[in-house]
């Protein structure tokens, strides 16, 4: 009977299967994945860095944007990134600034606007990008001319257009685009119509409007600029703002006056052969029912060798 006994004692002592022995192989098992995942990285990027040495020794002149070719679309990044958009959006916008400010690549600036919307697709809300990838386009549309600064200007818009889609509450995109229409491209009536945009949305600066109203000012038409700088003036918050409007009206009625007396004094010319000597003549002759004077009620200054008209002072120094 001993027998049976030390039997089962021995087969009691025999190790078993423990969970703790299962937790165990999990862990070898997850940094086994680990490691291997790390080399699976390490093998791309090696093959990026390859890649990327055997297009950079490609003749730039011989293929147009080598230097680029090895950056998929922001479509396919949004899954090779295995959910680290935001990562990869850095990182390409890093890379970014440092080759657009590489000189010695002349055909850097023919992707610009694909390398940015790369990044824009990648991190829509990622803000910096959409200003520093505009500004760049209209920094190097001030050193060209012709088809290159339109090409320039169409990607600063498109850029800012994308800015505007993908972060509708905020106000900068549309103003800086309205800033370059006004400023750069000398297109008054875009201006207005990002300046408008601008305006509509939370948390936009009151100054924005008087933008609006000066594009619209320079578009040539003086009876909205004249309503929209009223309106401004009436509805001013403080001295300052209500200033700034006056100096405007001021600007708008001298430019209307100016016009009308010129106008005139070229019927005057075409009627005698000769311009008016002063500005009663053109009352006088019929051609204004009475001679204009300025918004503080000053006489303009008439020159009758020319027959032009200037104010007796400037508007922004009244």
């Amino acid at each position: 009977m001993k027998t049976p006994q030390f039997a089962t004692r021995k087969k009691r002592l025999r190790p078993a299967f423990s969970p703790f022995g299962q937790a165990e192989r999990a862990t070898v098992r997850k940094g086994s994945a680990t490691v291997l995942l790390v080399l699976f990285l390490l093998a791309s990027a090696s093959a990026v860095a390859v890649l990327k040495a055997a297009t950079d020794k490609v003749v730039r002149k011989k293929v147009p944007g080598s230097s680029i070719i090895y950056i998929p679309s922001g479509k396919f990044l949004k899954f090779a990134t295995f959910g680290y958009r935001a990562l990869a959006a850095d990182m390409i916008y890093l890379w970014a600034i440092q080759y657009y400010s590489t000189p010695t690549i002349d055909d850097r600036f023919d992707h610009l606007d694909h390398i940015f919307a790369i990044i824009n697709e990648l991190d829509p809300r990622y803000q910096d990008p959409y200003e520093v990838g505009s500004m760049i386009a209209v920094q190097e549309a001030r050193g060209v001319e012709g088809p290159a600064r339109s090409a320039f200007i169409r990607s600063a818009f498109a850029i800012l257009d994308r800015g505007a889609a993908n972060n509708p509450d905020q106000w900068i995109y549309p103003f800086d685009a309205g800033h370059i229409a006004l400023m750069t491209l000398k297109d008054y009536p875009l201006a207005e119509r990002y300046f408008e945009q601008c305006m509509k949305i939370p948390g936009a600066p009151e100054f924005v409007e008087r933008l609006r109203a000066n594009a619209i000012f320079k578009k040539g038409d003086l009876k909205t600029s004249w309503e929209t700088w009223l309106d401004i003036y009436n509805r001013a918050p403080d001295e300052r703002t209500k200033k700034i409007a006056s100096n405007h009206l001021y600007n708008v009625k001298a430019t209307i006056d100016q016009a009308a007396i010129e106008e005139a004094a070229t019927k005057y010319r075409a009627r005698f052969g000769r311009l008016p000597a002063d500005l009663g003549d053109l009352v006088r002759a019929g051609f204004l029912r009475q001679v204009p004077k300025d918004l503080d009620g000053r006489d303009y200054l008439y020159d009758p060798a020319t027959g032009t008209v200037n104010t007796a002072v400037s508007p922004w120094k009244r």
